[in-house]
């Protein structure tokens, strides 16, 4: 069956044209660029009694932010375009900060507590006489990377695989991908596991040879954090403006009729969860290493439902929207919980509610708004020009 002119939102316009007519998403790019490298000349060039200095705990904190925004954008990519609400990104966020981890711990070699070259101290903590076989590798780089991005990928494909041929879809996908962060979080809390029980992983040394606490490569991190959002944002923005985004907005809008017309939606929806799921694992892999630890804690399904949060926040179906709320979020975390650390919750909760009934588009779509009633010509105006 031909596709041509099967779907009246195949004829919308390309990727370059797209970007250009998109206000929202070149502010986006330029303010990221211009913020990071503001960061880094502010660290590692301004001396520290001056006002402009930004102190290695700022960095470290920008960088989380940043990962925390792609991870963001992960689950808008699937929520928002496709209509798929995952309340289990958290999982693969996880996994893939398990993955940097485990590298991170093969770096420590002897200078570990108990001078084991080839073993973690947790290991040597609980007797173990050898390395287990699914750590093998671990000590490459280009390993782990691998790891990273198929470890959640191939999860991300067996579970959409099984659920989305099941045609399963609404509130019961989003409570199958809760119980799979569930399990997950219960299973990396047994010791026996290998990934370090309820501690996790922890006491870091150094990134490819670089001192993780020296200044210069907390700043690395945090560009590498940057350039890794920056690239993400325009192939997701490449892969939604092709034939093949629209047709997974179809499916958003209308799957059974998009199925009706000859497409195997459950191929299109499989892929781009696989993809998201991909960038949550980069999400977590860019932030272990900043933050200096990975437990199961990470699996909780509420960090999957706050994730959710941060996207309503700042505006579903738009990328830099998904962006915006998780920066919005933590930032207000960040300063709430010191000031309000017991109602901080509350107003988390408090917030989600009223974006939800009032801000349906979210912190986004109330500045379009504002930005379209400023633009829209006056009622003299307009009786003038007829």
């Amino acid at each position: 069956m031909s596709d041509t002119g099967i779907l009246p939102e195949l004829g919308r316009p390309g990727f370059l044209r797209s970007m250009l007519r998109s206000k929202g998403g070149n502010t986006f790019l330029v303010l990221l660029f211009v913020g990071t490298l503001l960061a880094a000349m502010g660290n590692l060039l301004v001396p520290p009694d001056s006002a402009l200095y930004v102190d290695t705990y700022t960095i470290t904190l920008l960088g989380k932010y940043l990962s925390f925004a792609l991870l963001a954008m992960a689950v808008d990519v699937v929520w928002g375009y496709c209509g798929i609400l995952s309340l289990g990104h958290g999982a693969f966020f996880a996994l893939g900060g398990y993955g940097m981890g485990m590298y991170l711990m093969r770096q420590i070699g002897d200078r570990g507590v108990y001078g084991n070259p080839e073993l973690p101290d947790f290991m040597v903590f609980l007797n173990w006489s050898e390395l287990p076989w699914f750590w093998y590798g671990f000590d490459q780089f280009w390993f782990a990377a691998i790891m990273i991005m198929l470890v959640p990928g191939f999860l991300a494909f067996v579970f959409g695989w099984l659920a989305f041929r099941s045609r399963v879809t609404g509130v019961y996908l989003s409570i199958m991908t809760q119980a799979l962060t569930y399990a997950l979080m219960l299973a990396f809390f047994r010791n026996e596991m290998g990934f370090g029980g309820n501690n996790g992983l922890t006491d870091f040394k150094e990134l490819m040879g670089f001192d993780l606490q020296a200044d210069t490569t907390r700043v690395a991190l945090l560009v590498c954090t940057a350039l890794t959002l920056g690239a993400a944002y325009l192939l997701s923005q490449f892969i939604l403006s092709s034939k093949y985004g629209r047709v997974i907005e179809a499916i958003r809008d209308g799957e059974s009729r998009v199925r009706f017309v000859g497409y195997k939606t459950e191929t299109y929806k499989v892929w781009l969860f696989v993809y998201s799921a991909v960038l949550a694992a980069l999400a977590g892999a860019l932030y272990v290493p900043q933050v200096g630890i990975i437990n199961p804690g990470e699996f909780s399904p509420l960090n999957s439902i706050e994730i959710v949060v941060w996207v309503a926040i700042g505006g579903r179906g738009l990328l830099y929207g998904a962006i915006l709320g998780a920066l919005l979020v933590n930032f207000a975390k960040t300063q709430f919980t010191g000031i309000l650390p017991e109602a901080w919750l509350f107003a988390l909760g408090a917030l989600f509610v009223i974006v939800t009934v009032f801000l349906p588009k979210g912190v986004v779509g109330l500045l379009s708004m504002r930005t379209r009633s400023r633009n829209k010509p006056s009622p003299d105006l307009m009786e003038a020009r007829e």
